[in-house]
């Protein structure tokens, strides 16, 4: 791979290994451009803590951190440093004044979920509601509107066991939003590697009739995710099967 933008670090609670680690494995596996993409802290209006995030107090040492591996590593890699996130709007402006004196490279769109992740439904268990399903496209396209985010991690992450023609009819619509608007989908390779729902056959078919672009992230939990070549090709073949077209870099972020 010539760079990845899925990237994320203990701080989730759920990855493993150090921010030095990450970089490292990356260089050794060739890849030029390391995006960092951890899950981004929300501000909780209830005190609720997350078990799949970092914690708004961690934010200060995540910058620290990666800015201090950029500058050491600038001859070997380009490092970015983002977040992934979810699209949430009675949130949004609390989570701007926390990030607002942050040096932030970029953002992806990561919709787990459509509320605030206290009450609100996971996309990736099973959804038979009709209306959960129109409400993460709609929140996609919102999100996507509003400038904020490069792409779409795991678009096919709502696990809908509905009906099947209000699945293609709401992917259809979300998928030529996003190819009126340039923005690739992402082939997520810890849900192949995982064995997991995603990525989703029925789902690129749908990309593929559109004529999307996609983009391959390895949405790494651990380092050796980046050294993977068995499942970078896999990514990659999948993207083929699908004709769809690979955005490799990700223009203007320098």
């Amino acid at each position: 791979m010539l760079a990845n933008y899925h990237t994320h670090t203990e701080r989730c609670g759920h990855a493993m290994g150090s921010d030095r680690d990450f970089v490292e494995h990356a260089i050794e596996s060739g890849i030029k451009v390391l995006g960092f993409s951890d899950h981004c802290p929300w501000v909780f209006d209830d005190e609720y803590v997350s078990g799949i995030r970092m914690t708004p107090d961690e934010v200060e040492g995540y910058f620290r951190s990666l800015t201090d591996l950029k500058r050491e590593y600038a001859d070997d890699i380009r490092i970015y440093i983002g977040f992934e996130a979810e699209y949430i709007p009675q949130l949004i402006e609390a989570q701007d004044r926390l990030l607002a004196e942050y040096p932030l490279d970029y953002m992806i769109m990561g919709q787990h979920f459509n509320d605030p992740e206290s009450s609100g439904v996971y996309m990736g268990a099973p959804v038979y509601d009709e209306s959960i399903l129109i409400q993460y496209t709609e929140r996609i396209i919102e999100g996507m509107e509003s400038g904020r985010y490069r792409y779409l991690a795991h678009p096919d992450l709502i696990r809908f066991m509905g009906d099947e023609k209000a699945y293609e009819s709401q992917m259809t619509r979300l998928c030529t939003y996003l190819k009126s608007r340039d923005i690739p989908v992402e082939i997520n390779l810890l849900g192949m590697s995982g064995g997991r729902h995603y990525p989703s056959d029925r789902f690129f078919r749908i990309a593929q009739n559109v004529g999307n672009k996609a983009i391959i992230g390895c949405d790494a939990h651990l380092p050796e995710s980046l050294c993977d070549d068995h499942i970078i090709e896999r990514g990659r073949r999948f993207a083929e099967k699908y004709g769809l077209e690979v955005v490799e870099t990700l223009d203007g972020l320098d």
